[in-house]
């Protein structure tokens, strides 16, 4: 048995001032780093993802072009690969990640299960290899992305929890609907500071 941070997409792209960006990206980016300064002995491994777009290709639609996006299937360009908008953001310390994973590729992909490490290995292949059974997730967006995965490692079969205080959204409202539908579907959405770390 093992415990896991999942740090979803705390990127430039998706905090203050990138071409995503959430409000509350970078506060979250400093939250992470300060929960794992706090707690250096909470996870035996912790995840980090990324978008990490092809820039030569609209990755199988998930880029807008020609139209503009409709903020659902179709976004603004964001997080090419390489480029400093998918870079993590400055504020979220990466020292104590030990699995990198990228997501998108030249298709759209919004949970961490879709992507991969360098070498190619997937997150179910790590969660099993790694014997992990908890994960806790935090990141951005609360309505996309940290809901895509949190929904995925509760059909693995792991236990989840979701920090309140660790996450930011597209909007209030959806993002409100995400942790209840995540609550609805057996995760446990709480504070970090009541996390028992």
């Amino acid at each position: 048995m093992a415990r896991a941070l999942f740090i979803i997409d705390v990127q430039n792209d998706f905090t203050e001032g990138g071409a995503l960006g959430v409000d509350g990206g970078a506060a979250v980016a400093a939250g992470v780093t300060r929960l794992l300064d706090a707690h250096p002995q909470a996870y035996d491994h912790v995840f980090a993802s990324r978008d990490w777009h092809d820039g030569d290709n609209d990755n199988g639609g998930h880029f807008a072009t020609g139209e503009a996006p409709d903020y659902v299937d179709t976004w603004p360009v964001h997080c090419v690969s390489g480029t400093p908008g998918a870079d993590y953001h400055p504020a979220l310390s990466t020292k104590d990640v030990d699995i990198h994973i990228r997501k998108g590729q030249g298709k759209p992909a919004y949970s961490i299960y879709e992507g991969v490490t360098q070498d190619g290995e997937t997150v179910p292949e790590i969660i099993e290899r790694l014997g992990i059974t908890e994960i806790d997730v935090v990141g951005i967006a609360t309505d996309y992305c940290v809901r895509a995965s949190a929904l995925d490692a509760l059909e693995q079969g792991t236990e989840v929890r979701v920090f309140s205080d660790l996450v930011a959204g597209v909007a209030p409202e959806s993002s409100e609907a995400a942790l209840r539908e995540l609550r609805d579907a057996g995760a446990e959405v709480l504070s970090s500071n009541t996390a028992g770390l």
